[in-house]
């Protein structure tokens, strides 16, 4: 791999992690840069899936310092979403997940479309706290984004920061630093995965992860200091890039 390649995926890594940590959506610049890259396609998903879990795993450990995480919350659905992931994985390996894009890509245009014109959405922090019902939901609701990220992905991040603001009343900033948590727990079982099949460029991945740490902290520091008036448009965008992407390759 020449030099300019190199500093081209360490840039894509970097601009990745800055708007995967505000407001997910990171893969769709990282995983086409691999491609341009020439990596062969599983080695692509692979080293992506390093790459993105040690950027998530900054932003989520930058959240949690910051006082903007649900410990409480977080302790009972994340081993939900986990184990959803664990089967989304097992799924994927049996199933042809192309009969969930045309869904998927409705459903994040819907996201993207919706949040735009609503003015108040995930502007102020309505949560009331836990209860059995939001519990009971945000139960299924992990499970099921695991299950989700697993299995197919794209969005991810759309559907958990979009689900959080609505069924617990987070607003963009406590949505997004849940959701960076939840997102990190869910891309474990995909990462093994990868690792011991050998689809991970750790001679590339590295130097990339050391970009994308520094864009996750960056992105994540702004997040913090603006709050919705930062994340919200950036989520908007991110989730019709998405949903763009997804068309693109239907056709």
């Amino acid at each position: 791999m020449n030099t300019l390649t190199f500093i081209f995926l360490c840039f894509a890594g970097f601009l990745a992690a800055f708007v995967d940590s505000i407001a997910g959506g990171g893969g769709i610049i990282s995983v086409p840069a691999y491609m341009i890259a020439g990596l062969p396609p599983h080695m692509v998903l692979g080293t992506n899936k390093f790459t993105a879990s040690m950027a998530s795993l900054t932003s989520s450990i930058n959240f949690i310092k910051s006082g903007n995480c649900n410990f409480k919350f977080l302790k009972i659905v994340a081993p939900f979403t986990l184990i959803g992931s664990i089967l989304g994985v097992k799924a994927v390996l049996l199933l042809d997940e192309s009969f969930l894009q045309p869904l998927v890509l409705v459903l994040v245009l819907a996201i993207g479309v919706y949040t735009f014109f609503s003015k108040s959405i995930g502007e102020k922090d309505n949560f009331k706290g836990l209860n059995k019902r939001n519990m009971t939901i945000s139960i299924i609701f992990a499970f099921l984004l695991g299950f989700y990220d697993g299995f197919f992905g794209p969005g991810t991040g759309s559907f958990l920061i979009f689900g959080l603001i609505n069924i617990l009343g987070f607003n963009f900033l406590k949505a997004s630093a849940n959701a960076r948590v939840l997102n990190f727990v869910s891309n474990i079982a995909a990462l093994v995965t990868f690792a011991f099949s050998g689809n991970i460029n750790y001679l590339i991945g590295i130097p990339v992860c050391v970009f994308m740490i520094l864009g996750a902290k960056l992105g994540t520091k702004l997040a913090i200091n603006k709050g919705s008036k930062v994340i919200k448009p950036i989520f908007v965008t991110m989730s019709l890039a998405v949903a763009i992407k997804m068309l693109l390759q239907l056709f």
